[in-house]
This record gives structure tokens, C-alpha cells and sequence, in this order.
């Protein structure tokens, strides 16, 4: 497909070669996908606690924005490894930052116990799961296309705000990195496959346009997101079934 130049060197994951899974069982001294996933995100929490130690919420906001991207790639480990970890990190700590950040008058010390306390809990569910035996290797599949997808996810709400230019890097991340998934959806799926590409060379060229039409390219997200959602749906069905 002919697309703006991807950067490969930018992807997350290196090429696979790919038979039905994306999962390779790592070398003896390698971290585990699951692990390694996890802990990536890491500095986007280190980073919000920075931008709230010298009072700079608007940078905060936008680590915090970060954060929820890469969270929404890799939540699934947590979700299956701990409900109740799952449940404080995402549905008590993260939805009280998102509220106050979002609110008109931030209370930046509350802000600031909060995001180190979460930093706190985070890291003592990645040694939970380093401790952990390895879940079944689908979970990894369905990982990484969750963490392709975080950066679709990213564009329409920036397309909305009016950050074009957070909309077009957010797309051309995408780009990138579903180089190194396509194969599995295609094997999964070539019907969801085709919409997808063409979906995304319409996407390319819509939001090359100065000014790109909102509710046109929001329309185009949400045809491949949907397409994108049935395969990942579809491999997290298989990975509850054999887990």
C-alpha cells in the first residue's frame, strides 16, 4: 500500500515471521514480552510525577494521556493477573488523576500523592508478574495488537481537540508499528485485512489535506477500528478458552 514512508527503525516490535501467532518463546536471558510491556510504560508515570513536582499540569496531562495509551495496550495482563490490581490502578487511581487534571484548578499536591502512590502500586505489579508463571501465549498476541491500536485510538480525540499534528503522528505510530502485525491479521482475517489497508490509505490521504475533514476522517478510524476490534476480540476469546 502506498503510504507516507514508514519509519521502521520506530516500530515496537521487531519483524516477525508470522504462522497463525505472533508469540515467540524468548532466550534464556531475555525478559518476558508480558514484563518488558509492562514496564515500558513505566516512565510515563515517572514522568507525570516530574511534571507535577514543578507544578507544569498541562505537561502532566499530556504524560498522563501517555500513560492511558500504553495502559490500554498491556491491560489485559493485569486484568487476568489481578482484578483487584486492575481495579485500583485503572478504575480508582487513574480515574481520579484524569478527573482532577482535567478539572479547572488542579490540586497539585493531591495530584502528586496520588501519581506516586499509583507509581508505588504499578511497580509492585510488574514484580507480581515477574514472579508469575508465563500466561498462555496468546495473551502476548492479543497484547500486541492492543498496543498497535493505542496509537489509532489516539487520533480521533486529537483530531477533535484540533492538534492536527498530534492526529498525523499519532496515525503515521500506527503506520509504523502495524507493519509488524498486518501478517497476523491477515492470517486471522483477510476480509478485515483488506479493510483495514484501505482504510488506512484513506486515513494517509485525508489528514494530508491542510485542513482534514473531521467527521470524514473520524468515520475512516471508526470503519478500521472496527474491523481492527472483531480480530483482537477474536484472539482474547481463544486466549480465555485455553488459559
Amino acid at each position: 500500500m502506498m503510504q507516507r514512508a514508514r519509519h521502521l527503525g520506530i516500530g515496537i516490535f521487531t519483524t516477525l515471521a508470522v504462522f497463525g501467532s505472533l508469540s515467540q518463546a524468548p532466550a534464556a536471558d531475555e525478559e518476558r514480552f508480558e514484563v518488558s510491556s509492562i514496564k515500558a510504560i513505566r516512565p510515563t508515570l515517572v514522568d507525570t510525577i516530574a511534571a507535577l513536582q514543578q507544578r507544569d499540569v498541562a505537561r502532566a496531562k499530556a504524560a498522563f494521556e501517555a500513560y492511558d495509551s500504553g495502559w490500554n495496550g498491556i491491560e489485559v495482563y493485569i486484568n487476568i493477573r489481578s482484578k483487584d490490581m486492575y481495579q485500583l490502578l485503572e478504575l480508582d487511581f487513574q480515574a481520579r488523576i484524569t478527573k482532577a487534571l482535567d478539572g479547572p484548578n488542579p490540586n497539585i499536591p493531591a495530584l502528586l500523592a496520588d501519581a506516586q502512590a499509583m507509581l508505588a502500586k504499578f511497580d509492585e505489579t510488574v514484580g507480581m508478574v515477574e514472579k508469575a508463571a508465563p500466561l498462555n501465549p496468546l495473551y502476548d498476541d492479543v497484547a500486541r495488537l492492543r498496543i498497535v491500536r493505542a496509537h489509532l485510538r489516539e487520533v480521533n480525540p486529537a483530531l477533535n481537540a484540533g492538534n492536527i499534528a498530534k492526529a498525523n503522528k499519532s496515525f503515521e505510530d500506527f503506520q509504523d508499528t502495524w507493519f509488524n502485525i498486518e501478517d497476523f491479521v491477515r492470517a486471522r482475517s483477510f476480509d478485515a485485512y483488506v479493510v483495514i489497508e484501505r482504510g488506512m490509505v484513506q486515513i494517509d490521504q485525508a489528514l494530508m489535506a491542510g485542513k482534514p475533514d473531521v467527521a470524514a476522517v473520524t468515520a475512516l478510524v471508526n470503519r478500521v477500528m472496527s474491523q481492527y476490534n472483531a480480530v483482537v476480540t477474536e484472539v482474547q476469546k481463544e486466549a480465555r478458552v485455553r488459559q
